[in-house]
């Protein structure tokens, strides 16, 4: 463990006070059981009118991230563990996508991910490609417990074991081992978002991430400020690099625990 956890009520209300940004991984955070819970929801919005704004960073697929710029109350969206950032500008009505990859690299990235995926379906009983495939740019996505029977921790490893194996980058997040070809993570797409999108620093904008699963381990890693819900002690024991804080509910409901902490310590 990286550092020690702290109960999310142990926040300080000089962070909540000052905190311009929120940044949050999308499944088993945001959502639970699959769905987005009204109270969640609720949330993005208190915050959004509150002065603070959201970015989801997910390993979910640019079809996904489009809907999610265009009609949630958030700021921008990364995606794809990092692939790409989308943010909507409202007022001009359009839509800003910045790639970390070309086309091309894009391209050669998705030819060379398939000998990873005829592995894993040949080697690892019971994994599938995720539903969400054919809406990805980037990365490949191996689903081993959103719409198939969860498989184990074993089998998981061996997943990313095959992904190392073909020199593919990876990460486990709650319900899919992504992977993909290029230099990007969550974090690197995050500081270039705030560095072309906010004009800011990494180091200088009052921001902190909220996350689940060891995919969001690099976040953990360099917030300043961070807060794991508390189906993350799933994870644990797999992680070098944990958050600051925990919730006592885990998924949706720990994020609404722990913005309802900040909202209340704000003036």
């Amino acid at each position: 463990m990286s550092r020690e956890i702290q109960d999310v009520t142990a926040l300080p209300e000089r962070i909540c006070r000052e905190l311009e940004v929120l940044f949050c991984d999308l499944d088993d955070t945001l959502t639970e059981g699959g769905l987005l819970p009204s109270e969640a929801y609720d949330r993005l919005w208190r915050l959004s009118r509150g002065g603070i704004a959201v970015v989801p960073v997910t390993g979910r697929p640019a079809g996904w991230c489009d809907h999610l710029a265009r009609m949630w109350p958030v700021a921008g969206v990364v995606g794809e563990n990092g692939a790409f950032y989308f943010r909507y500008d409202r007022r001009r009505k359009k839509m800003i996508r910045s790639h970390t990859l070309t086309e091309e690299q894009r391209r050669e990235g998705r030819r060379r991910l398939e000998n990873v995926k005829r592995r894993a379906l040949r080697e690892v009983p019971g994994a599938a490609v995720a539903a969400d495939q054919p809406y990805r740019i980037a990365d490949l996505a191996i689903d081993f417990c959103e719409d198939v029977d969860r498989l184990g921790r074993s089998d998981v490893r061996h997943i990313c074991a095959i992904a190392e194996e073909e020199g593919a980058a990876y990460r486990v997040s709650s319900i899919h081992v992504n992977c993909w070809y290029g230099d990007f993570s969550k974090i690197t797409c995050v500081k270039r978002f705030i560095e072309e999108q906010l004009g800011r620093s990494f180091e200088s904008l009052p921001s902190l991430f909220i996350g689940d699963s060891p995919n969001d381990e690099p976040l953990f890693e360099e917030f300043e400020t961070s807060i794991g819900v508390a189906n993350l002690r799933d994870f644990m024991d797999d992680m070098r690099f944990l958050p600051g804080y925990i919730t006592r509910r885990e998924a949706a409901r720990g994020f609404v625990e722990a913005v309802d902490v900040i909202v209340a310590r704000r003036p």
